[in-house]
């Protein structure tokens, strides 16, 4: 029952001999030959008219009954002839050349600074860079993404993964004040490196977000690079933000929630922010990737698509197909219905001989 629900709602059916099909041509045309010949008599009359009503009758009925018996077990028995299956095909997934990516996001204090805009409406900078973290990490389902924040020390927040969805969750997680103010690029690059050393990676990437000059932590940027370089790992360091005077959100003491004016409005304040350019370009060229200078919520995005492109994942599959044989119940139908004309045509609509 199940197979023929299957059938009659269209789901995913195919034929192993399509070209038996052709048989049911022949069928009808069966069908008139045998009606436009007709059977020899049997019994010889002088004249037809005292039983020309009553054969009229059982040709119409019982002769048609039967033949339609007969024809449509014939055709059963081609569909099930030219081997009917149903089921659906699969794409599995049996070899994955993936790359390993970490993410270092700097959640210093200046990433609060408003000089970005999203949907027309302003936000600050680590509202805009997770945004488009979160969709550089959806565009690559097939490498094992980690991710480190840092401040004035990195911590981590997710090891490498292929569970992005719980990557994802973990990054909305992240937010400003979690550690100590300050900008340890250098001590976050170091951290980044300990969580690529897996010998069985082929390719390994850093990727660096930060708005800030290295002002803490116990590695120098430019060490951390040639250890970068030395391992093999390339480094994109993209810079966060404009260079200059920008708008800083006022927040009450020890906590989160922005001081409001007499009309309810957040306040802020304007402040001179500044990353150290030159270094980061210094880094990045060292350990044999590139800088990148993200003004904007567009440039940023811009940045992470090259970086994709540039970062290719080689991914192969194998795909087979699980379907189930339904030319049993055809041929079941056929034989069925064949047997049924045969029988009644023997018995209860038996025909003059």
């Amino acid at each position: 029952m199940t197979d023929l629900l299957r059938i009659f709602t269209g789901v995913n059916m195919q034929f192993m001999h399509p070209w038996v099909l052709l048989g049911l041509l022949a069928v009808p045309l069966l069908a008139w030959l045998r009606g436009d010949r007709g059977g020899a008599p049997a019994v010889e009359f002088s004249s037809t008219a005292l039983v020309r009503s009553l054969g009229r009758v059982a040709e119409s009925k019982a002769g048609n009954f039967l033949a339609g018996l007969y024809f449509l077990g014939l055709a059963a028995l081609i569909v099930g002839l030219a081997r009917p299956q149903t089921g659906k095909a699969t794409t599995t997934q049996v070899q994955a050349s993936g790359i390993d990516i970490m993410i270092l996001l700097d959640v210093s204090g200046s990433m609060l600074t408003e000089d970005y805009f999203m949907d027309g409406q302003r936000t600050n900078r680590q509202e805009a860079v997770k945004t488009v973290t979160k969709q550089f990490i959806e565009a690559r389902p097939n490498d094992r993404i980690g991710l480190i924040a840092f401040a004035s020390r990195p911590y981590l927040v997710s090891p490498l993964t292929l569970d992005h969805d719980w990557l994802l969750q973990n990054l909305d997680r992240v937010h400003i004040g979690q550690v100590e103010d300050g900008t340890a690029i250098g001590s976050a690059i170091a951290s980044g490196l300990n969580r690529l050393k897996d010998p069985a990676s082929k390719s390994k990437v850093l990727i660096l977000l930060t708005d800030g000059v290295n002002n803490c932590g116990k590695v120098a940027p430019e060490t951390a690079a040639e250890a970068s370089k030395a391992l093999g790992i390339r480094l994109y360091a993209i810079g966060a933000g404009t260079n200059g005077i920008a708008p800083v959100p006022v927040y009450e003491e020890n906590s989160e929630t922005p001081r409001l004016d007499p009309y309810g409005k957040p306040m802020y304040i304007d402040v001179q922010v500044q990353f150290d350019e030159a270094q980061l370009k210094r880094v990045s060229q060292i350990a044999g990737g590139h800088f990148y200078r993200a003004v904007d919520t567009e440039a940023l995005k811009n940045i992470f698509s090259e970086i994709d492109k540039l970062e290719k994942s080689t991914v192969q599959y194998k795909r087979y197909q699980e379907y189930t044989d339904l030319y049993p119940l055809f041929v079941s139908i056929g034989l069925a219905l064949v047997s049924l004309e045969i029988v009644m045509s023997q018995t209860v609509l038996r025909r003059l001989p």
